[in-house]
């Protein structure tokens, strides 16, 4: 990531009010790049860091796509697709998910995230598709199954090779933490984020393409009807693609345009993601009034009383 003599502007602020009157604030951060590293706008501090959680799963799934684990199973794009979501459990991703590891045959027993509470089976648990792809790698590339979480395990090495593949910049000064489902998650800056997801809507390599469009042809895997990723990229088809992370993260690839947007909202509030992200992306122009609007209807209209608005934009570097 390159960045010019200024990095940081005015914040965004997310409004709560109650009619009308405002009853409380959110403070978010984010960032443009291009394909290059290059930061083109920014509210708040490209420099800010944060974990990355489940943003970086489009990323995960290169160890899936570059290992020959897709021809060797015979996994669809479908299946490519449940394995970068963090779906809702329903019986379509559970069965997508349980479709990896029978091909690979491996036993769902070796899935080592959690189990959902008031679930029977850890493949309910959102993030049980990018587990079923890691342990199909591991399959396919005769790597054990039963310790595959631990941040030194080949496959894990070679997921964090891939991401520092895409930044250009070495895979030993990324920070490793425990993401809540087990595996490896990694600090990065929001514009490293935004730069991941410049490159990913521009199809820098061929598998990056093939992760877009498994992506935005089965939005409905990617989270869930109702789901701020699906909505989007459902009512955009072809125009974004679109990957949400725990904690107020949200990032974003302009396809066609080899831009991406990373947004960090700093109390971690879910609702202030969405509007911040409904707010830039019109302000862009990267998504339609008509589609600002219906997801306007969903994301900041919050009942009778209630609605987000959004105060302050993008300052162009």
């Amino acid at each position: 990531m390159t960045m010019g003599k200024r990095t940081q502007a005015a914040v965004l602020e997310v409004r709560l009010l109650r009619e009308g009157i405002i009853e409380s604030k959110h403070i978010v951060q984010a960032v443009v790049c291009d394909n290059r590293g290059r930061v083109l706008s920014v509210a708040g501090n490209a420099e800010t860091a944060t974990f990355v959680r489940s943003a970086l799963k489009p990323f995960q799934a290169l160890a899936v796509t570059s290992t020959g684990t897709l021809e060797r199973y015979d996994l669809s794009d479908r299946d490519l697709a449940i394995i970068t979501s963090s779906h809702k459990g329903t019986i379509q991703q559970v069965r997508q998910a349980f479709n990896i590891l029978w091909r690979a045959d491996i036993d769902p027993s070796a899935l080592q995230c959690p189990i959902p509470e008031g679930k029977r089976s850890p493949l309910e648990y959102n993030c049980s598709g990018k587990h079923a792809g890691m342990l199909a790698v591991c399959q396919q590339c005769n790597w054990s199954l039963n310790n595959y979480l631990q941040r030194k395990h080949p496959v894990q090495q070679l997921i964090i090779a891939k991401v520092a593949e895409v930044l250009k910049m070495p895979a030993e000064e990324f920070i490793s933490v425990h993401d809540d489902c087990g595996a490896p998650t990694y600090l990065m800056q929001l514009g490293q984020m935004a730069s991941l997801y410049a490159q990913l809507a521009a199809s820098s390599s061929l598998d990056m393409e093939r992760i877009v469009r498994a992506m935005t042809h089965h939005p409905t895997l990617i989270a869930g009807d109702g789901e701020f990723d699906t909505e989007l990229m459902r009512l955009a088809p072809g125009e974004v693609v679109s990957k949400a992370g725990a904690e107020g993260v949200q990032c974003i690839g302009r396809l066609g345009e080899g831009m991406g947007l990373a947004i960090k909202v700093i109390d971690g509030a879910k609702r202030a993601k969405y509007a911040a992200a409904i707010h830039l992306l019109q302000q862009m122009g990267w998504i339609s009034p008509s589609v600002a609007e219906a997801l306007s209807e969903n994301f900041m209209s919050l009942g009778r009383y209630k609605r987000l608005e959004v105060i302050g934009e993008l300052s162009i570097l």
